[in-house]
């Protein structure tokens, strides 16, 4: 007769808490605690206590806010990507616009979630970052997929072009990187401003960044 293997313990998630407020990481524990396969080993109030307790334990994942005293939860995060990129990076915050889910998202986060969503949105986005994918709020979905449509209005070359500007780059560094003339670049600049009614470079540069893809494909 076989003898029967006790069966493997369910993995667990270790979850660090990052946020100014303790009152607010009370209320995030309180919710977590009662999900299986979750566990909250940690807990931040800003960058410093983050940063030294990320390297101190083992740490699976992070919900982090971005209003912190001092360096705020996107800047953080950019650290968290490039000391502990084994650590998924999922933020919890009150702002809903969109140019917050881009930045987050291009500084290394993983996810969005809005703090009035569901208990079950939270661990659903828990679960799917987890598991390797990007998850952001269905409210936050509306905004971002906008400017992608408008962006379809573009061709490839100015869709490239958008994607440098998105960057921060000049004229002279996208011409260098696409090896085009200056005068080329803006040209496709001025196409680009009149195919999508904008006005102005900094209205440019805030499209540029809000339509790139979250996979920063073009």
């Amino acid at each position: 007769m076989l003898e029967q293997l006790p069966a493997s313990p369910a993995p667990v998630t270790r979850v660090m808490l990052i946020d100014d407020h303790p009152l607010v990481r009370d209320g995030l524990r309180a919710r977590l605690e009662t999900v299986p396969g979750l566990q909250v080993v940690a807990e931040a109030g800003n960058a410093d206590e983050a940063l030294a307790a990320a390297a101190a334990q083992e740490i699976d994942l992070t919900l982090m806010d971005i209003n912190m005293r001092g360096i705020n939860g996107i800047e953080l995060t950019a650290l968290f990507h490039a000391r502990h990129p084994e650590i998924a990076v999922l933020i919890l915050s009150m702002h809903d616009k969109g140019e917050y889910v881009m930045q987050s998202i291009q500084a290394g986060a993983r996810g969005y979630v809005l703090k009035d969503a569901p208990s079950q949105d939270i661990v659903q986005a828990i679960e799917t970052v987890k598991s390797g994918g990007i998850y952001y709020s269905a409210a936050l979905a509306r905004q971002l997929m906008q400017p992608l449509a408008e962006r379809d209005l573009l061709t490839l070359r100015e869709r490239e072009v958008l994607k440098h500007i998105a960057k921060g780059e000049s004229n002279k560094q996208i011409a260098r990187e696409l090896d085009l003339s200056v005068r080329t670049v803006e040209t496709h600049r001025l196409n680009i401003k009149r195919k999508l009614n904008i006005d102005g470079q900094a209205e440019l540069i805030k499209f540029a960044v809000e339509s790139q893809p979250l996979d920063g494909k073009v």
